[in-house]
């Protein structure tokens, strides 16, 4: 008598059923919020309201550094999400910055307006490609060139406390202009930016430490504008300091390690 199934030998070599690749839920929504972030930007740019456009860089920028802190304290790290990570970053961080600045400020310029917010977009996308291919071999303490969303929170906190301050773009259409020059060409040197990766948030700290958090929290709600872009204009010039201190004590300027990738870095940073 049969039972209903097949007979199968018992010797027949029982081949493993390939399970499906997903991925994994949370970090990719932070990441998704991130790319909301960068978009409400554009929208609200288009719309004429700069200072939402602003807050909305800002909030991608939060929401970007948390993916990466949650995939790896959940331990649901992807090759997915990291290229997730870097097309999400391009937008929120390059061609929003850009769009916004254009529509603010660059517009006026004409011919040199489009340009100036067109090196920024590119040298975003260069710095994350950048990013990508040399993570292996970087210093984990320090970014190669000024991280994309500090680049813009440089831009969109300009954008932010002229219009709260009442200035228009075309006032200061020159000077917009030169911070994204200089914004988008610092993402793309080797100038070395400290990165915070090595604080870690599962280690104990003493009590003072979450005092003085409370502290900037509430000086930063003193006049957001102001407070956040003074501190991104600090950060931003702050890799020169480091990059001419380590110059005159004749240490290693550069974050790079002797690098076999393509293509070859070594000699390039010394």
């Amino acid at each position: 008598m049969h039972d209903g199934e097949d007979d199968v030998p018992a010797n027949a070599e029982v081949l493993p059923r390939k399970r499906r690749k997903g991925i994994y839920i949370l970090p990719n929504l932070f990441t998704l919020a991130a790319l909301f972030g960068g978009f409400y930007a554009i929208v609200m740019a288009m719309n004429g309201r700069f200072d939402q456009a602003a807050i909305g860089v800002f909030c991608a920028m939060v929401l970007d550094s948390l993916d990466g802190r949650v995939a790896r304290m959940t331990n649901t790290q992807s090759a997915f999400g990291e290229q997730m990570d870097s097309l999400s970053d391009m937008v929120s961080f390059g061609a929003a910055p850009a769009l916004i600045a254009y529509v603010w400020a660059l517009t006026s310029l004409g011919r040199w307006g489009w340009i100036g917010a067109f090196v920024y977009c590119a040298c975003a996308a260069l710095r994350l490609a950048r990013f990508n291919v040399n993570t292996a071999v970087v210093d984990k303490r320090f970014f190669q060139g000024l991280p994309s969303p500090a680049a813009a929170a440089l831009v969109a906190g300009f954008i932010w406390l002229m219009n709260d301050w009442g200035v228009d773009g075309v006032d200061v259409r020159w000077i917009t202009f030169g911070l994204m020059l200089y914004a988008g060409l610092t993402m793309v040197t080797n100038v070395p930016f400290y990165s915070f990766k090595d604080i870690q948030v599962k280690r104990s700290v003493p009590f003072v430490v979450i005092v003085l958090i409370a502290l900037g929290i509430a000086v930063i709600n003193i006049d957001p504008p102001t407070v956040m872009f003074g501190l991104f204009v600090i950060y931003g010039f702050s890799g020169y300091a480091l990059y001419g201190w380590r110059k005159a004590k004749g240490q290693q300027t550069s974050v790079i390690s002797t690098s076999t990738d393509e293509p070859d870095e070594r000699g390039l940073h010394k």
